[in-house]
């Protein structure tokens, strides 16, 4: 009778990847330690590249099999996950953690109190500041253009 080989569980690899890497990453002198919301953004972002490179694979091979491609202009999306960005980046570092884990992670309002280490009551309050923030300076460059 043969057992299947057990494999080691991948969150040890991540884990000494981190461990490894970090050091390279943050090279500033008093840098801030990375935090959850942080990682998570990595993330997040290294997922959408990997789907932007299917997708341009995609189109690619549509290309190649003559197949018509839609024409969209992505311009007016994309100039506003522009100033949508700069405003984030613009917000106190809770006010961004906050709205990125709700709003561009999906996180329901127990699991960003969870990452947060807040209180649920705390988090909504801080989810209302935030966007109540966001909302003054998005809508403040609006005016100004």
């Amino acid at each position: 009778m043969t057992h299947p080989q057990v494999r080691p569980d991948p969150a040890f690899g991540l884990l000494k990847l981190y461990d490894d890497a970090l050091p390279h990453v943050i090279r500033k002198p008093g840098a801030p330690d990375p935090s959850i919301p942080w990682l998570i953004g990595v993330a997040r972002h290294k997922l959408a590249d990997h789907w932007r490179r299917v997708e341009r694979e995609q189109r690619g091979l549509r290309l190649l099999d003559g197949e018509p491609t839609s024409v969209e202009d992505p311009w007016d999306a994309l100039v506003d996950r522009i100033r949508a960005r700069e405003v984030l980046d613009r917000l106190g570092a809770h006010h961004r953690a906050a709205l990125t884990l709700r709003y561009l992670d999906g996180l329901p309002v127990p699991e960003v109190a969870r990452h947060l280490d807040r209180t649920l009551h705390a988090t909504e309050a801080l989810l209302v500041r935030a966007r109540a923030a966001f909302r003054r300076i998005y809508e403040g460059e609006e005016g100004s253009r």
